[in-house]
C-alpha cells in the first residue's frame, strides 16, 4: 500500500488534458460528497488510507473521473510520501481539474491552494528511457509545512473524449481490496439511462446491484472488497481475480473491430515511386514466395525501424504514416503494424491487423467489448494457407520463424464483425539457444579442467548482446559471459582464458565462444565418482499446487512458448577406460507442455549427451499434474551421469600423475595469463591460489595469498593465510593474521577460533579460553562447537580433565549432537584416555549422524590407542571408502602399515597426507604419534 498504491490510484484515474494548464474549480454537482473525515493521531489504531473515493461519470463519449483522496502521514516516512503530489494527464484528450488540497491537523483545515501554492507542470517525458513518447504531463506539489500526524486530502478531475472511439466511452476502475485497510472507500459509476451502457467487475464477489437517479443510472462499490479467493499463481489469467471494474459502450468485439478497421487501410499508403515502394519492389522481385517475402517484409521492419511508443495527441490508437514511419525510422506497434501490412499488400501477400494484449490476453474473453482490453497490435499474414502471426515489434524473426504461435490468449482481427481467435501455442520451430559444452578431464576428474564453449542465440537476447558490446565495457561483457556459462552450461568457478561474440544478420543470431579454465565438476555418490551429463533435463519441477479442493479444476499455465538445446561432450581421463553411463541415455517424452529428447553415448574416451526440450505454452489439465510428476520423478530418480571406475585414490596421486605427464601447465597458463592481464586485481591472485589448492602446491598457494592481500586484505583471505600458515609451522604469524582478521570483524566466529587456537598455541591458554568462554556464554546452537575447541585446546595445553570435564558438559547440554561425541571420542583418542569410552561415544555418533566419516576416523584413532590394529584399519577404509582425501585417515593408515612392516605402503600413504594436509605430521606429533 502506502507510496507504491498512492501513486498507482492517481495514475490510475488520470486520463487527460485538453490544454497544458491545471485547471481549479469546485467540485462538480454530480458528485456525492464523501463522509467527514476524522484525522486521527500518528500511530493510533486504524487505517492510514482514509479516504479513497473514485465517481465516474460516462456521457456522451465523454468521461469524467473525479478523484478524491486522504491519507495521514504516521510518521516522517510516509509524510516524505504523501508530501510530493504527482498527477499525470494527456493534454490531447482532456482537462485536469483540481478542487482541493488540504492538510487536516485536529480540526484545523489549511487550504493549501488558498494562498495560491499551483501546481508545476513537467514537460518531460516520464517514460523515455523505456522508449515512450506519450504525451502524459505531470502536475507536481510539495505541500509545504507538512508534520507527522497531519491528513493530506486532495481532490481532482480528469475529464476525456478520444474522437478516435466514434462516440463509445470506456472506462476502468481500481477495486481496493481486504486486507487493505481504508476508512472510507467507494466506486461509483454514473452513465445517462438511455445509454447502453455495460460494466463489469474482473474480480469475483463484486456484483452491486445498479440504481436509478433521475436521468442517470449508477453503480456504487464499498471499498475494500472481501479478501478475495486465494488463487494459485500460475493458474491461467482467466482464472485470476483482477481488482478492477471496467464500463463500456461497445456492443461486441465487432464494433470494436470496425471502430478500429479503418485506422488500417492501406490503399495509397505506399505511392509509387516511394522509398517504400521500391523496398517494395525489391521483395517481390526476390521471390514469388508469400512466405519468403512475409518474411522479408517483416524483417525489413523489424530490422530498420526501431521501436519508440508514439502516443502524443490522438495517437493513442492513430498510428502514424508508413511514410513518417520510414522517414523517421522509429515507430511503435501501430505504426510497425501499419507498414508492415502496407508491404505485404503491396508484394501481395494476405494480411490483416489484430489487436492483442501481452499483459492479460488470457483474460480478454472474460471483458467487456473495449479497445481498452488491448495494448498491443500485430500483423496475421495467410501465406500457402497457414496463418503467420507477425510481430513488427519484434526482433531477429526470420522465415523459419514465421509458423511459430505467440501465447496471447485470445486476439481481434480488425475487421467489422470480426469476432475473438484463440491462439494455441506451439514450441518455436528454432532453438531461442543452443549451446555446446566441451570439458577437458584428461589432467584428472578432480583437477580443474579446460573447457570451451558456444552459444548460438537468437530473440531478445540478440540486441542485448549488441547493447553491451556496443559500449564497449570489457568488464562488463566478461560478467555477461560468465552469466551465460552460470546460467546455460552450467559452470561455476569459471576462469575466462578468453571469449568472441559476433552476430549473424542473415540468421539473426549471436554467437558466444568461449574458452578458460572450469572447476571440476566430478562429485561422489554411492563410491564413485560422477559428473552429470544433461544440463537442462535433470531436475525436472512441475511445483503446481492444487492440492486445495477448489483448485482441483484449474489449469496450470506453463508460459511462453520456447525451444532450447545443450551439447555436453566430457573428455575422461584414461581414454575413458573402465567409465561408464548411468541414468537413461535416450529420450524422447512429452510431458505436460514440454517435449524432452536426449541421446547420449560413451565413445573414444568421450562421454557425450545431446539434449533437447521444447515448450509450447500451453496448458495442462489439474488432473494430468500426478502422471507429470510421476514421470519426472523418474528421470530425476536417476539423472545422466557418467560414472568413473570404482577404487579411485586420494587426489594426491591424480595430481602427481598430471605432473608426471605436463597436464598441469595448460591450466596454469590460463591463471598466469589473467593475472598478466590485470596485475593489480586481487581476485586474480585468488583465482590461481584457489588452482593451486587443488593442485597441492601449497608454497605457491602463500605466495598468492601473500600477493591478495597486499593489494586488498579482507577476513577470508587472512583467515585462509592464518590457516596455512600454522600448517607450515609458522605459528607467530599465524596469530598475527587471525587477530588482525578478528579485529576487522569481531562477530566472525571463524576468526574468534583461529585467535584463541592460535594464542594458547603461542602460549596464551588463558588469553585463549577467555575469547571462548565469551562466545560459548551467548548459549546458541554453535556454542557447542567452541565448547569442543576449548576441550581440545585444553588436552593439548596438558589439562586432560579439564578437556574432558568441557566435553562431558557440552554432551550433557546437547545429548544427540552427533558432532559433539564425535569431537569427545577424538579427545579422549588423542589424549590416550578413557578409550572404551571413547569407542562407545564415536559408535554413537555413527548412529546419529547423515556423514559417518570424522567418527569412523576418530574411532579408529581410539582403536589405535587400544592396540586393536585390524578395527582401527577397518574404519580407516570405510572412512577413506567415503572420502578418499581424508589426510587424518590416511596418515594413520600409514603409520599402521610401517608398524605392520609394509614401509612401501606406509611411506605411499604418509607422502599422500603430507600432500594433501601439510601440517598432518607435526599435528600427529603433538598427539605423541609418528611416522
Amino acid at each position: 500500500m502506502k507510496k507504491a498504491l498512492f501513486a498507482v490510484l492517481l495514475g490510475s484515474a488520470a486520463a487527460a488534458q485538453a490544454g497544458e494548464k491545471v485547471l481549479y474549480e469546485p467540485v462538480p454537482a454530480w458528485v456525492k460528497p464523501a463522509p467527514a473525515i476524522v484525522p486521527g493521531k500518528p500511530g493510533a489504531a486504524g487505517p492510514e488510507l482514509l479516504l479513497f473515493d473514485m465517481q465516474q461519470r460516462l456521457e456522451g463519449g465523454d468521461t469524467w473521473v473525479f478523484t478524491d483522496m486522504a491519507r495521514r502521514a504516521d510518521s516522517p516516512e510516509s509524510m516524505s510520501e504523501i508530501g510530493s503530489v504527482q498527477l499525470p494527464w494527456q493534454p490531447a484528450h482532456g482537462d485536469l481539474i483540481v478542487h482541493r488540497v488540504e492538510i487536516l491537523r485536529g480540526s484545523e483545515r489549511i487550504d493549501v491552494l488558498k494562498n495560491k501554492t499551483a501546481f508545476s507542470v513537467l514537460r518531460r517525458e516520464q517514460a523515455l528511457e523505456q522508449k515512450m513518447l506519450d504525451g502524459v504531463l505531470t502536475a507536481t506539489m510539495q505541500v509545504e509545512g507538512l508534520r507527522v500526524g497531519d491528513v493530506v486530502r486532495i481532490a481532482f478531475s480528469t475529464t476525456s473524449k478520444d474522437p478516435t472511439l466514434k462516440g463509445h466511452v470506456q472506462s476502468m476502475a481500481p477495486l481496493i481490496s481486504a486486507p487493505v485497510r481504508i476508512g472510507f472507500g467507494r466506486v461509483r459509476l454514473l452513465w445517462p439511462t438511455a445509454s447502453k451502457l455495460a460494466w463489469k467487475a474482473l474480480s469475483d464477489g463484486a456484483a452491486p446491484a445498479p440504481v436509478r437517479s433521475g436521468a442517470y443510472q449508477e453503480v456504487t462499490f464499498a471499498l475494500p472488497l472481501a479478501k478475495p479467493p486465494e488463487m494459485p499463481g500460475d493458474a491461467p489469467a482467466r482464472f485470476q481475480n483482477v481488482p478492477l471494474v471496467e464500463a463500456s459502450t461497445f456492443p461486441d468485439w465487432g464494433t470494436v473491430a470496425g471502430v478500429m478497421a479503418p485506422l488500417y487501410a492501406t490503399k495509397g499508403l505506399i505511392p509509387a515511386g516511394s522509398p517504400l515502394a521500391a523496398e517494395a519492389a525489391r521483395i517481390k522481385a526476390a521471390s514469388a514466395d508469400p512466405m519468403r517475402r512475409a518474411a522479408m517484409a517483416l524483417q525489413l521492419v523489424q530490422d530498420e525501424i526501431r521501436y519508440q511508443l508514439m502516443g502524443m495527441n490522438s495517437g493513442n490508437y492513430v498510428p502514424q504514416t508508413p511514410a513518417e514511419t520510414w522517414s523517421l525510422r522509429y515507430g511503435d506497434c501501430k505504426a510497425k503494424t501499419l507498414m508492415l501490412l502496407a508491404l505485404l499488400h503491396k508484394v501481395g501477400v494476405e494480411a490483416e491487423p489484430v489487436l492483442a494484449s501481452l499483459q492479460l490476453g488470457g483474460l480478454v474473453e472474460k471483458r467487456l467489448p473495449s479497445a481498452a482490453a488491448f495494448d498491443h497490435i500485430l500483423v496475421r499474414a495467410t501465406a500457402n494457407g497457414e496463418s503467420l502471426w507477425l510481430d513488427g515489434t519484434g526482433s531477429g524473426t526470420r522465415i523459419g520463424d514465421l509458423k511459430d504461435v505467440p501465447a496471447l490468449g485470445h486476439v481481434l482481427p480488425v475487421r467489422a464483425g470480426a469476432a475473438l481467435v484463440a491462439l494455441t501455442p506451439r514450441a518455436m520451430a528454432r532453438p531461442e539457444y543452443a549451446g555446446d559444452l566441451e570439458l577437458d578431464f584428461k589432467a584428472g576428474l578432480r583437477l580443474p579442467a579446460l573447457f570451451k564453449a558456444r552459444f548460438v542465440l537468437r530473440g531478445a537476447a540478440v540486441p542485448l548482446l549488441k547493447a553491451v558490446t556496443a559500449q564497449g565495457d570489457k568488464d562488463a561483457e566478461n560478467q555477461m559471459v560468465e552469466g551465460l556459462l552460470g546460467s546455460g552450461a552450467p559452470l561455476k568457478n569459471v576462469a575466462l582464458a578468453g571469449h568472441s561474440i559476433r552476430f549473424d544478420a542473415a540468421d539473426a543470431t549471436a554467437t558466444v565462444e568461449v574458452n578458460g579454465v572450469v572447476a571440476s565438476g566430478w562429485s561422489r555418490e554411492n563410491q564413485r565418482w560422477g559428473h552429470g551429463l544433461d544440463t537442462m533435463a535433470n531436475a525436472l519441477s512441475f511445483p503446481a499446487d492444487r492440492a486445495r479442493a477448489a483448485w482441483r479444476a484449474i489449469p496450470v499455465s506453463t508460459g511462453a512458448p520456447s525451444n532450447r538445446s545443450m551439447t555436453v561432450r566430457i573428455r575422461l581421463p584414461n581414454k575413458g577406460e573402465g567409465y561408464s553411463l548411468d541414468g537413461a541415455a535416450a529420450l524422447n517424452e512429452q510431458i505436460g507442455a514440454m517435449a524432452l529428447t536426449r541421446k547420449a553415448v560413451l565413445a573414444d574416451g568421450w562421454a557425450t549427451a545431446n539434449v533437447g526440450i521444447m515448450e509450447s505454452g500451453g496448458e495442462v489439465a489439474a488432473a494430468d499434474l500426478a502422471e507429470i510428476r510421476r514421470r519426472a520423478a523418474q528421470i530425476n530418480a536417476r539423472p545422466l551421469r557418467v560414472l568413473a571406475p570404482a577404487g579411485q585414490g586420494a587426489r594426491y596421486a591424480e595430481v602427481e600423475a598430471a605432473r608426471r605427464a605436463k597436464a598441469l601447465a595448460p591450466l596454469a597458463a590460463v591463471y598466469d595469463a589473467r593475472i598478466a592481464a590485470d596485475p593489480k586485481s586481487a581476485e586474480a591472485y585468488m583465482e590461481r591460489a584457489s588452482f593451486r589448492e587443488t593442485v597441492l602446491d601449497w608454497p605457491g598457494v602463500m605466495a598468492d595469498l601473500n600477493r591478495a592481500i597486499a593489494i586488498e586484505p579482507n577476513v577470508d583471505r587472512l583467515l585462509g593465510r592464518a590457516t596455512l600458515r600454522f600448517a607450515l609451522g609458522d605459528v607467530k604469524a599465524a596469530a598475527a593474521d587471525a587477530d588482525e582478521a578478528f579485529a576487522l570483524d569481531s562477530a566472525s566466529d571463524r576468526a574468534l577460533a583461529l585467535a584463541a587456537t592460535y594464542k594458547a598455541a603461542l602460549g596464551d591458554l588463558a588469553g585463549g579460553l577467555a575469547l571462548l568462554d565469551g562466545r560459548i556464554d551467548v548459549g546458541d546452537k554453535e556454542s557447542a562447537g567452541f565448547m569442543a575447541l576449548k576441550a581440545t585446546l585444553q588436552g593439548e595445553s596438558g589439562d586432560k580433565d579439564g578437556a574432558i570435564a568441557t566435553l562431558d558438559s557440552a554432551v550433557a547440554r546437547w545429548p544427540g549432537d552427533a558432532t559433539l561425541l564425535n569431537n569427545r571420542c577424538w579427545s579422549k583418542g588423542t589424549l590416550n584416555v578413557l578409550l572404551d569410552s571413547a569407542v562407545k561415544d564415536c559408535t554413537k555418533s555413527i548412529e546419529l549422524s547423515d556423514s559417518p566419516v570424522a567418527a569412523l576416523d576418530s574411532r579408529a584413532m581410539a582403536y589405535f590407542r587400544l592396540n586393536r590394529r585390524e578395527e582401527a584399519l577397518a574404519d580407516i577404509e570405510a572412512a577413506l571408502a567415503l572420502a578418499p582425501d581424508l589426510a587424518a585417515s590416511l596418515f594413520l593408515r600409514g603409520v599402521i602399515r610401517r608398524q605392520a612392516g609394509d614401509g612401501a605402503a606406509g611411506a605411499a600413504d604418509i607422502a599422500a597426507a603430507t600432500a594433501l594436509s601439510p601440517g598432518v605430521v607435526q599435528k600427529y606429533a603433538r598427539y605423541g604419534i609418528k611416522p
